[in-house]
């Protein structure tokens, strides 16, 4: 009983630090917007920090011209329930820097499974709205990627800083989200970031739920049936 409830405070625990995290992703994310002018002081704190923990889920508006030429397809990613590619483009931005920017989700031609789905890259100065986020995320994949794969335009995973060293662009470890409406023939709606609150919940009422099943247990098989056989005993005793 002290074992499983223990484990069910410390849930309650772990479920507290979370909102406290949600809280924090929704105070970043009522920060002012970051622009251009913004993005040298960004770097040198995320330089000197390592990453840009303070400015996570800040939105940023941002001028700049994408480099096409290094769209990346990142596979099996999914949106809606349906597979597809995430694509990142670098931005060159204006006034100096870049940054790889997650565009949306295409889906998959599914015939063909080298074909690139059909999208649109604006040409020229362009403004992206969108959020600061870490770096995309990883799927697990067995053994080490080829090399060849490490310069396919369809990839399993990005590795930031050595694509940065393929695209001869200083880009910083990490990405912005673009958000707004479906265009360019690809779809933004991103899930919103959730740090998992619900789930220690779940977990904390499983714990609580097997320390009173301990509890009733005990009670049934230590106290109420040897108390029942006692009665059941003298009521039968010659």
């Amino acid at each position: 009983m002290a074992l499983t409830a223990r484990l069910g405070w410390w849930q309650l625990d772990r479920a507290a630090q979370k909102e406290a995290m949600q809280a924090a992703i929704a105070l970043q994310s009522a920060q002012p917007v970051l622009r251009n002018a913004d993005w040298p002081a960004l770097r040198a704190a995320a330089d000197d920090a390592g990453e840009p923990s303070t400015w996570l889920h800040r939105p940023v508006q941002l001028t700049g011209r994408w480099q096409a030429a290094h769209t990346v397809y990142l596979d099996n990613r999914q949106m809606q329930g349906r597979p597809g590619f995430y694509v990142l483009t670098p931005l060159l931005l204006e006034g100096g820097g870049a940054v790889v920017v997650q565009r949306g989700w295409v889906p998959r031609n599914f015939q063909d499974r080298t074909a690139l789905p059909p999208m649109a890259t604006p040409e020229g100065l362009v403004q992206v709205q969108g959020r600061i986020a870490a770096a995309p995320s990883q799927l697990y994949a067995l053994g080490a990627e080829p090399a060849a794969a490490r310069f396919a335009r369809i990839r399993q995973n990005l590795d930031l800083p050595a694509y940065a060293q393929q695209t001869g662009l200083a880009l910083p470890p990490w990405s912005v989200v673009q958000t707004g409406a479906a265009s360019e023939g690809l779809l933004r709606q991103w899930p919103e970031p959730d740090a998992g609150v619900s789930k220690h919940y779940g977990y904390a009422f499983q714990w609580f739920g097997l320390c009173a099943l301990v509890a009733l247990l005990y009670l049934w098989f230590q106290i109420l049936r040897p108390l029942r056989r006692a009665s059941f005993d003298a009521a039968h005793a010659p």
